[in-house]
């Protein structure tokens, strides 16, 4: 398996970077790389996803923390690094060992890991992406998500055990799940606790397995659930729907369903944060003379007066048109920039009128002239 690269590397970005530089990096990258932009590229959907686990830690603040610290080691069971919850054991001893093991080991006693086990163990999450446009994202909407989740078995009720049968107390345990042994050493004979072989550490035994889930006592199920994506949401972002994710064990809560929103891009606005931009053409005359222009929103057009003389380059604002906001009341802004247009395959008449008034705006000593009348002063 290939090494995993170091996330702020994935991003671009140099280690300790903040908040506002990694959101722009992911921003820039995820649109670079989304898959939707390159259906011919084998490779974008692979960098989508390295890009989007990178940011998934580095955008959170404990992950973040926990990956400057320790790398990729905070997050990989088998790496030993972590030793913090929710990554895996303690300093390298693995999952089934842990400190109060190795004093059980030693001296008899303290908690061990595989009695933790009999306790209510919460269900996994399950992580889904979503796609949706740049206005159903602005808006809202809702979409219809199908992911494998696990259940306790139906037939069975998580027991394992077929209908009509139990599971059994462990005889070579006597249902605590351990043993305890008499071994010869070089310091002389030591007790060790270990875990069961029989029940392997769960106390108890099923000798009549359920066939529907083989004596697991859980099933995996495709479901389909509508999910409410908020509006304002931007690309990136997460949704969590509390207690879709899987079945909780030995009586812990199921896990949650966590949706990644991905947001196509719009071919005529960008977004940055609750506001949004795009360029306006505009006609040589219009520019020149004022004129009302429509303007296109994510509502549809509006009409908006530019003043006589409007230099291409101009940006005009119109308040509550942008996006949502999320935490709370409010909409953004649309901001336009207009681009005024040279007019191309000119007839010989409409030269003319050019040449015409281009002479008259000389004469008068207004337009370009004034620029010309500077750069000639500076260079006498």
């Amino acid at each position: 398996m290939a090494e995993k690269r170091d996330y702020y590397e994935v991003l671009g970005l140099a280690k300790g970077a903040d908040d506002a530089d990694i959101k722009k990096a992911y921003k820039t990258l995820a649109k670079k790389y989304h898959p939707d932009l390159n259906p011919n590229n084998p490779e974008a959907e692979e960098k989508f996803k390295e890009i989007n686990e990178a940011y998934t830690v580095l955008s959170d603040s404990d992950k973040k923390a926990q990956y400057d610290r320790y790398g990729h080691a905070a997050f990989d069971p088998g790496a030993g690094g972590g030793g913090f919850g929710g990554f895996g054991g303690f300093g390298g001893f693995g999952d089934d060992i842990d400190i109060s093991d190795i004093f059980s080991s030693f001296f008899g006693g303290g908690t061990s890991s595989s009695s933790r086990r009999r306790g209510p163990i919460r269900g996994d999450d399950i992580l889904q992406r979503v796609i949706v446009s740049f206005e159903e994202a602005a808006f809202g909407c809702k979409k219809n998500v199908e992911f494998n989740r696990i259940e306790e078995c139906p037939d069975c009720g998580a027991t394992g055990a077929a209908k009509g049968s139990a599971p059994e107390t462990c005889t070579a345990c006597g249902g605590s799940g351990q043993v305890r042994r008499t071994q010869r050493t070089p310091l002389g004979m030591m007790q060790t606790t270990g875990q069961c072989d029989a029940c392997r550490g769960r106390g108890k035994i099923i000798k009549n397995p359920c066939s529907n889930c083989r004596g697991t006592g859980y099933i995996r199920l495709k479901k389909k659930l509508e999910v409410s994506i908020p509006a304002g949401i931007d690309d990136g972002q997460r949704v969590a729907i509390r207690s879709q994710g899987d079945a909780g064990r030995q009586g812990g809560q199921p896990g949650d369903l966590i949706i990644t929103v991905s947001v196509r891009p719009h071919h005529i606005f960008e977004r940055d944060g609750y506001n949004i931009y795009c360029d306006i053409p505009i006609t040589f005359s219009q520019a020149a003379l004022g004129a009302d222009i429509n303007v296109p929103t994510l509502e549809g057009n509006v009409s908006y007066k530019i003043p006589e003389g409007t230099q291409t380059g101009t940006e005009f604002v119109i308040k509550g048109k942008g996006i949502n906001r999320l935490e709370y009341k409010g909409v953004g802004d649309l901001y336009f920039t207009v681009v005024v247009e040279t007019p191309k395959n000119l007839t010989a008449e409409q030269k003319e009128l050019l040449r015409q008034l281009d002479q008259t705006i000389e004469s008068d000593g207004s337009g370009k002239d004034g620029f010309f009348k500077k750069f000639r002063g500076k260079n006498k």
